[in-house]
């Protein structure tokens, strides 16, 4: 449904809701998400007691950096390699820690998202004013989570309100005619919360591409448009609405609920179509039973709508859209000393509709798993193990194990070993007469080894990791159809820093990638589109109620090709930002992106964005 009927919902939802809100008087027990992570073992943990390499980005965290959006948020970031096809709004894909772009599961309030055809999680749709916080698991994930979590998990948390019910309003101006502007409120009582916020955005945008075609060989790059036609500003605009509430019945029971949605209107470069018109949509709940200190029960049940209508100028062409439904059942059971078993059930539907005919529209997935986390003194322990089973390609079993020490009162070492999985897409399975129905998932085998210190003010972090992914789909010419004749080896290092000192907040990160093709005629060839070496660094200071501060993303070169003939050159940029609170409600940020004019591609024949310059008026009363 649109976003205006999706307003009137609001509408009705606060007038039903907000009563209950009022009449509420005890406390529920809500956990503090600053100080856990809930991704890395579907369970709610100490950052510093994860044995997976995690990283979290909090709420102030995302206001302070000024970021444009979700992609701009996590690029350079440790393990994370990022393309772009333009400016903002334009197809966004991730690689981390080298795996394939559809090798990341990502999770939206704990629903899993991404389009069922091509395998993809549209980034650059996810509205980044909506966002509270980003919690990042590198590593595989696949024995809690199933098919996709290769690479790691990427899981987005949207603003849950506490405190006091207040409006908040933004509005903000910047290069390419860039407008935008935002509303919402609010707010929790002792039992029960809600919250509700719109978001609008567009921008003219940049020429996306310099790709060429020639109509009489047939040949051609990049967007595959004759020179020349096409050198218009490709726009973006956006609206998206949040919608998010919940109940503490008691002290044993919880009702919660949320919903969003993001409507797009995309404007690309290209011969057969050059604009979409997309919608991303999450709704979820979650029921949660907790009727002892040891035992927490929770039901989880959402849908993930991915579409894009497709067309040349103002002709329509085509249309793609996926429904993603999705269920989890989960017991955590608290045993003797600091010991927990997690059991759970999960259940997947993906369906199809487009105006290609696949040869399939629907397919099922259920699972089981259980995991045993413990802590016996100085060590940590965690096993799990998963079964699936898929309407499609049958069974298929995958495990993981991590272990950690804690020694000389600041330092901690942990070792892990993984199996993973990736289920063939609707479009490698069914696209009718270029797919493969007997196809099988891609594999995958990973060793890790870390090693951390934890001080008052500094924190310190080494990664190193080798994975190794068997039955990579490819297209065969042989077969004239993709087909399971692929292999990769990924290995590498990274490093990350936090810390705070005479006033100044600092974030570094450094990563070092080494991929290698193991197949065919490109055996030794580098992965395509990915950085060897890539660096992050966020440094913020305030002065009273002046803040300033820079993030540097620096990235090597990368091949653009398999063949790893086309080389793209490494890049560095700068971005400047400063904000003065004149009231603790009421903030001017200013942001100059890409400081120096770098002219760049992480896709070949794609412009980046150069230099830009950006204002955001905020009031935001706090909570």
């Amino acid at each position: 449904m649109p976003i205006r009927r999706l307003t009137f919902t609001a509408a009705c939802a606060s007038a039903l809701f907000l009563p209950v809100v009022a009449l509420a008087q005890s406390a529920g027990d809500a956990t503090d998400l600053d100080q856990v992570v809930v991704t890395s073992n579907r369970t709610a943990i100490s950052v510093n007691d994860a044995l997976a390499p995690v990283e979290v980005i909090d709420a102030e965290q995302i206001r302070r950096s000024q970021a444009r959006s979700l992609p701009d948020l996590l690029r350079g970031r440790a393990g994370i390699s990022m393309t772009s096809q333009g400016g903002q709004g334009k197809l966004t894909t991730l690689f981390l820690r080298g795996a394939e772009s559809d090798h990341v599961l990502v999770l939206v309030d704990g629903i899993r998202i991404g389009s069922s055809t091509s395998g993809l999680a549209s980034f650059q749709d996810l509205p980044i004013e909506m966002i509270e916080r980003v919690e990042i698991v590198r590593g595989p994930r696949a024995s809690l989570y199933g098919s996709d979590a290769i690479g790691g998990v990427i899981q987005v948390f949207t603003r849950r309100d506490r405190g006091a019910f207040v409006p908040r309003v933004r509005f903000d101006v910047g290069s390419n005619d860039s407008l935008g502007y935002g509303m919402g409120f609010g707010g929790a009582s002792e039992r029960a919360w809600f919250g509700a916020d719109f978001q609008h955005t567009r921008t003219d945008g940049i020429n996306s591409c310099n790709g060429y075609f020639d109509p009489i060989t047939f040949e051609g790059a990049g967007c595959f448009i004759a020179p020349g036609s096409q050198p218009d500003r490709d726009g973006y605009e956006k609206d998206a609405l949040s919608l998010r509430g919940g109940v503490a019945f008691n002290e044993q029971w919880t009702l919660e609920g949320h919903a969003l949605r993001n409507e797009g209107d995309n404007e690309f470069d290209g011969d057969f179509t050059n604009r979409s018109e997309t919608v991303q949509q999450v709704i979820g709940g979650k029921l949660r039973w907790r009727p002892s200190e040891h035992v927490d029960l929770h039901l989880t049940a959402g849908r993930n709508v991915d579409s894009s209508d497709n067309f040349l100028d103002d002709t329509f062409v085509d249309f793609f859209s996926t429904d993603r439904d999705s269920a989890t059942l989960q017991g955590d059971f608290g045993i003797a000393g600091d010991q927990l078993i997690s059991v759970g059930l999960d259940w997947l539907r993906d369906r199809v509709e487009a105006t290609t005919q696949y040869d399939e529209t629907e397919r099922d997935n259920k699972a089981a798993f259980v995991q045993y986390q413990a802590r016996f003194g100085a060590q940590s322990l965690e096993a799990s193990v998963r079964r699936d089973d898929n309407e499609q390609f049958g069974g298929h079993t995958t495990g993981s194990a991590a272990w950690g020490l804690n020694f000389a009162d600041a330092w901690r070492v942990t070792a892990g070993y993984g199996t993973a999985f990736k289920a063939p897409t609707f479009n490698e399975l069914y696209f009718p007469f270029f797919s493969n129905p007997n196809l099988a998932p891609e594999e995958s085998d990973t060793w890790e080894l870390g090693l951390a210190w934890q001080g008052d003010a500094l924190t310190l972090r080494a990664d190193a990791f080798s994975t190794e992914v068997d039955d990579l789909i490819a297209f065969d010419a042989s077969q004239n159809r993709p087909n399971n004749v692929e292999s990769a080896r990924m290995r590498g290092v990274e490093l990350g820093a936090d810390a705070s000192f005479a006033g100044f907040d600092l974030s570094g990160a450094i990563s070092y990638l080494d991929t290698d093709n193991r197949s065919g005629d490109y055996r030794g060839n580098e992965l395509a589109r990915r950085a060897r070496n890539s660096a992050r660094l966020d440094v913020d200071r305030s002065f009273g109620a002046f803040r300033f501060g820079i993030t540097a993303v620096g990235e090597g070169p990368r091949y653009d090709d398999v063949a790893n003939t086309r080389r793209l050159g490494g890049y560095g940029t700068l971005d400047l930002r400063a904000e003065y609170a004149f009231t603790q409600s009421l903030t001017l940020q200013a942001r100059l992106a890409n400081a120096f004019d770098r002219e760049y591609e992480t896709v070949g024949y794609y412009n980046q964005p150069g230099r830009e310059w950006y204002l955001t008026l905020r009031y935001a009363p706090a909570q």
